[in-house]
């Protein structure tokens, strides 16, 4: 996975471009970072149950994780693991001296509680290390602390060692405060209450204020492990109209913004004192369709949509631009093993000839649900416009966060865009969102997997994919990866990418440090800032 980015101002010409910023222009202290987003998707501030993209940045500086990668060679590394053993049958985790927030001793027997709390909240957030056969009657005898400082998690079954690690430097992998969490449990709940609006952390920063829709401020931990922050605070301001941010990031009162829309980052392709750092997640921009509800039950239907009822061209050069590329296949283009993208394009003739074959002369009416957030919104009008042209009539109904995500999680939809992040930085790790169905029916309420959600039932698919993720020899399962890949292409699925999904961030050249991570898990404590002229 390759991390693209244009941040290459240094030296004389990052002193030129920071002397070319109007001296009329406000500007925020060198010892704040104040960053210009959207905190419509920040629900919960829990690592175990916040899964949102958004929501990431944030846990990613108040907690740490076993193992992170970095965001440009995906290699692995320590954060409170110092060190870890592999061996046949688990992986044995050292971890290194450090304190919470609290005061209170990060130990092996915090990771276990963090761990085994994911599995028994038992929500989306645990989705991805499930997977691998943990759940919540076995997280307790598979995840061990062997003493203060050192941790055993046994495998489950047969899986990919590196895969497990990638799972673990994802946001749900944080190490949460066992004595200070313990002491507000209410209800059984794991303390759950009280963390969504509060941390309990090891990271470089703590929580001071979290008003939401309005602003998230972060305090420098005194008490962190690695070196101390230059940055004494960080706030997260929502500002999610797009011309608004970019006129704040004009005047000096933001530092960064990463939620503007593709024209208003184009902008800034042009503007000294500014450059943009594009992340490529892994992820997608998909189309969800609920094969649970008629005409989408039909998987005619549904192949008339994606193959031959939207625009994907057109919408990539008006709408997405930098967040993104055409990709209809689950796995990046440029991934090792990724298959090349299937001809799918508007076709809008042979679309209403097949859909009156198909038993749908005067077509039908649907209901587009998205989150009111660039660019989701406008891929929806497109797509609305789109599917008019061949005869099936779209209502596109936004909304918050907590509306649509529940919505989709409760298969309370038509058609719905979602977005997706890779479980790991390789083509499996990509298609797990995809082709991940053990348990279709509804008393599973598997609310964390995407499949689910669109009520697809896939066993031949979850039964590639599980072989897959437990074939240790790289060429074998290679083979399998492109098989499920082209077998999902076959398959007329209810839930398929759109446009491979990056991340654009504007950020202020006085900015040093700031590296966008591929899942939106950006460490803040290496970032300082240049004067302001």
């Amino acid at each position: 996975m390759k991390h693209v980015s244009k941040r290459l101002m240094m030296g004389a010409a990052f002193l030129a471009m920071v002397a070319s910023v109007p001296a009329a222009f406000a500007a925020t202290p060198n010892d704040q970072l104040i960053i210009g987003t959207s905190l419509a998707q920040v629900l919960s501030l829990d690592p175990q149950q916040g899964t949102e993209v958004k929501t990431q940045e944030i846990l990613a500086n108040v907690y740490d994780r076993l193992v992170a990668f970095d965001p440009e060679t995906s290699e692995l590394f320590g954060e409170l693991a110092e060190s870890w053993d592999l061996d046949d049958t688990g992986i044995t985790f050292h971890l290194r001296d450090a304190q919470f927030a609290s005061g209170n001793p990060v130990t092996a027997a915090d990771a276990v509680f963090s761990l085994v709390r994911l599995f028994k909240l038992d929500q989306s957030a645990a989705a991805g290390l499930k997977t691998f056969g943990f759940n919540a009657d076995n997280a307790e005898s598979l995840i061990t602390a062997v003493d203060d400082k050192t941790l055993r998690i046994d495998f489950a079954e047969k899986v990919i060692p590196e895969a497990l690690l990638y799972r673990l430097a994802n946001g749900v992998g944080s190490v949460v405060d066992s004595v200070e969490v313990l002491k507000h449990v209410a209800n059984n709940d794991y303390g759950n209450e009280w963390l969504r609006t509060n941390t309990a952390g090891s990271g470089p920063f703590v929580l001071n204020r979290w008003s939401p829709n309005e602003i998230v401020l972060l305090q420098r931990n005194d008490k962190f492990w690695g070196e101390a922050p230059t940055m004494t605070r960080v706030m997260f301001r929502h500002v999610p109209e797009s011309q608004a941010a970019r006129l704040m990031l004009e005047r000096g009162d933001i530092d960064i913004a990463n939620a503007l829309t593709a024209p208003d980052v184009r902008y800034f392709e042009t503007q000294e004192g500014f450059a943009i750092d594009q992340a490529k997640t892994g992820g997608f921009y998909a189309l969800a369709m609920n094969a649970g509800r008629e005409p989408l039950n039909d998987p005619k239907v549904r192949e008339i949509i994606a193959q031959y009822g939207i625009d994907y061209a057109g919408i990539a050069q008006t709408i997405v631009g930098p967040y993104g590329r055409v990709r209809n296949v689950p796995a990046p283009e440029d991934w090792e093993f990724a298959i090349p993208n299937p001809n799918w394009s508007f076709r809008p003739e042979e679309a209403k000839e097949m859909l009156a074959e198909a038993g749908y002369p005067d077509g039908f009416t649907l209901t587009i649900k998205t989150i009111a957030q660039p660019p989701r919104v406008d891929m929806a009008t497109a797509i609305q416009a789109n599917l008019a042209e061949i005869g099936i009539k779209v209502n596109v109904v936004q909304g918050n966060g907590a509306d649509i995500v529940a919505q989709h999680r409760a298969r309370d939809f038509d058609l719905l865009i979602p977005q997706t992040s890779a479980a790991d930085p390789t083509a499996l790790g990509a298609l797990d969102n995809f082709t991940n169905n053990p348990d279709n029916s509804a008393e599973a309420n598997n609310a964390g997997n995407f499949v689910w959600r669109s009520d697809w039932d896939i066993p031949e698919l979850n039964a590639l994919r599980v072989a897959a993720n437990s074939e240790l020899d790289a060429t074998k399962r290679g083979e399998m990866v492109t098989q499920l890949q082209e077998d999902f292409i076959a398959s007329s699925p209810a839930v398929f990418p759109m446009f491979e999904r990056f991340e654009p961030v504007v950020v202020n050249v006085r900015v040093e440090g700031y590296d966008a991570h591929p899942w939106g898990l950006t460490r803040l404590e290496g970032v300082t800032k240049g004067d302001a002229n």
